[in-house]
């Protein structure tokens, strides 16, 4: 399907461009959200007619997105998690959550606008962007931790599960390298008998 792009789209174009997309695309996302026409006769006349208007309407979106992006300079949020001893999170992180931290925090932000590629699985920090507008994006960083002491470390750049596998490789090496035929118990008893021996010496001279 042709459409008629009403504001500019990521890898697609700008306002007024003509696209071919899939049929799916155009009907559940950009018709339906009113960021496409279909492109016929009538249409470009209407969008022709009305170009400047959208145009400067889109102008003042993207003024806004700009007055806001600065508000997130070094933005991060933590999200404290349960998660197994691998660092699997019981669960996940969405879109949701994320834009609930963000609102928590006195941003202004939609489900719409948080671009995530894929829901959040494990512990670790990670960036996300969110699209104030579609020519204005900032980057927010994501926490996800066990506690607020495991954030901590993570915020400072500590690798939590590199770590916990180090510790874990020394505990395990240390069992490995235990001999089980060293008797603690044994030299603490001949430790115990040498001093009778030796009493027994002195009182037979």
């Amino acid at each position: 399907m042709e459409v008629i792009l009403l504001e500019r789209v990521d890898k697609l174009g700008a306002i007024g461009d003509v696209v071919k997309v899939k049929d799916g695309f155009a009907r559940n996302y950009l018709l339906p959200n009113k960021k496409a026409l279909r492109s016929n006769a009538a249409n470009r006349k209407v969008f022709e007619a009305n170009r400047a208007r959208i145009e400067a309407d889109n102008a003042a979106r993207r003024t806004d997105a700009e007055k806001e992006a600065g508000t997130f300079n070094d933005v991060s949020v933590t999200l404290i998690r349960q998660a197994s001893n691998t660092g699997q999170l019981y669960g996940s992180v969405a879109v949701r959550d994320l834009v609930e931290a963000l609102v928590a925090d006195g941003h202004k932000v939609t489900k719409a606008q948080v671009v995530l590629d894929k829901p959040i699985k494990a512990i670790g920090v990670y960036e996300v962007r969110v699209a104030l507008h579609p020519e204005v994006s900032v980057t927010v960083k994501v926490n996800v931790a066990r506690s607020p002491e495991e954030a901590d470390m993570q915020a400072q750049g500590v690798d939590v599960m590199a770590q916990m596998f180090e510790e874990g490789r020394d505990t395990t090496g240390f069992v490995e390298d235990y001999d089980p035929n060293a008797e603690p118990g044994a030299t603490a008893e001949v430790r115990e008998e040498a001093p009778a021996a030796d009493e027994g010496e002195t009182a037979e001279g």
